[in-house]
């Protein structure tokens, strides 16, 4: 099938950056090899078609996602990957070999990337640049992010659909605690639990931390943490006293071989993920507080902070934090059939964990 011919349009980034671009593009490199989670939501039938090069997290970050694809598109793993613009190991001459219409940065590498003037360096060599987000501020910045990928890719329909359906997924958590304004319990979310002996990374009033409040829940340390990411010292978390603690994990073999971190995620072994995460919950931090004598501690899918599929996380969260009044929503289901509808693999559960779980 030829491919649609390709007209310049200008585009309006993340960042507020006007970009000329010739789409609906063919050929991209993904500075982030996670952004597939955005890319398949799109290109369902062929999600790699217009992919020439990408870092290489997507393995490190996701392993079990990552063997989800690959098994499918056994040809990724050869294709190019690159270093960091944040590591200073991106490779100008190897991204103007690919030839790309487009590469697609995250917003978070903006500022490595101004420092060493790298979007003017692919601007003379005739590579545009441009931004999106899903996780500084995903509430603001997913839909546009959608919709600047939809209009890349001339997918603008599939990507309203996908807008659509994340924001209907949503308003089911937000519409029935407007009505019903249950009391909302203190929630401790703790970031890459065990992937270092440090405690404990959080979320301040953004990614997670927002999650917290819109599944009806008071984030522990949105007074704490200024900005999106952060630390609480131990002893603030002992003195809050979080009803409930969520920590985020995902297939880590990669990066901490064997680590204390908890292993959710595609097809994860839910029963190996409680072990762990129980274990954690012996450091001095958890020490004597509610939500460990109440076994209300949970472990959901880290990569729910860096996709567009934020809105499963919040469900499986209000169900934690509320039982009662969402007794009847199945986030399962929502991520089968988000699977089902937007992505090119099979859905296998093991997302999320508790300690309440039944065997």
């Amino acid at each position: 099938m030829p491919s649609q011919a390709a007209d310049k349009i200008t585009v309006t980034d993340i960042t507020g950056r006007q970009v000329e671009v010739k789409a609906p593009v063919n050929k991209v490199i993904l500075g982030e090899g996670r952004q597939i989670y955005f890319v398949a939501a799109l290109d369902t039938e062929a999600p790699f078609k217009r992919v020439v090069g990408w870092r290489d997290d997507f393995e490190k970050a996701d392993l079990d996602g990552y063997k989800d694809y690959l098994a499918k598109y056994p040809d990724i793993a050869k294709l190019p990957t690159f270093g960091g613009s944040k590591e200073g190991t991106f490779d100008i001459e190897q991204a103007v070999a690919l030839a790309p219409d487009v590469m697609i940065m995250n917003v978070e590498a903006k500022t490595a990337t101004d420092d060493a003037k790298l979007t003017e360096k692919l601007a003379k060599v005739g590579i545009p640049v441009v931004f999106v987000d899903f996780r500084d501020k995903p509430f603001e910045n997913t839909e546009p992010s959608m919709r600047l990928i939809g209009k890349l890719f001339g997918k603008e329909a599939k990507a309203e659909e996908f807008i659509a359906f994340r924001k209907e997924q949503i308003d089911r958590v937000t519409e029935r605690l407007a009505k019903a304004n249950p009391k909302k319990p203190v929630v401790m979310m703790e970031r890459a639990a065990g992937y270092s002996d440090d405690c404990c990374m959080s979320f301040g009033n953004e990614n997670f931390g927002k999650f917290v409040e819109i599944a009806g829940g008071q984030n522990l340390a949105a007074k704490i943490i200024p900005g999106t990411f952060g630390v609480v010292n131990p002893e603030q978390i002992i003195a809050s006293n979080p009803d409930h603690v969520i920590v985020t994990g995902s297939n880590w073999e990669l990066y901490v071989p064997g680590g204390a971190w908890v292993g959710v995620g595609s097809g994860a072994d839910k029963a190996k993920a409680r072990n762990k995460l129980a274990a954690l919950m012996k450091r001095p931090a958890y020490t004597g507080v509610k939500a460990v004598q109440n076994k209300q501690v949970h472990a959901i899918w880290h990569q729910f902070y860096n996709s567009p599929y934020q809105f499963v996380a919040i469900q499986q969260m209000a169900k934690w934090l509320h039982p009662e009044l969402f007794k009847d929503l199945d986030p399962d289901q929502t991520m089968k059939i988000l699977y089902e509808r937007f992505l090119p693999v099979t859905y296998k559960p093991g997302y999320w964990v508790s300690l309440t779980d039944k065997e």
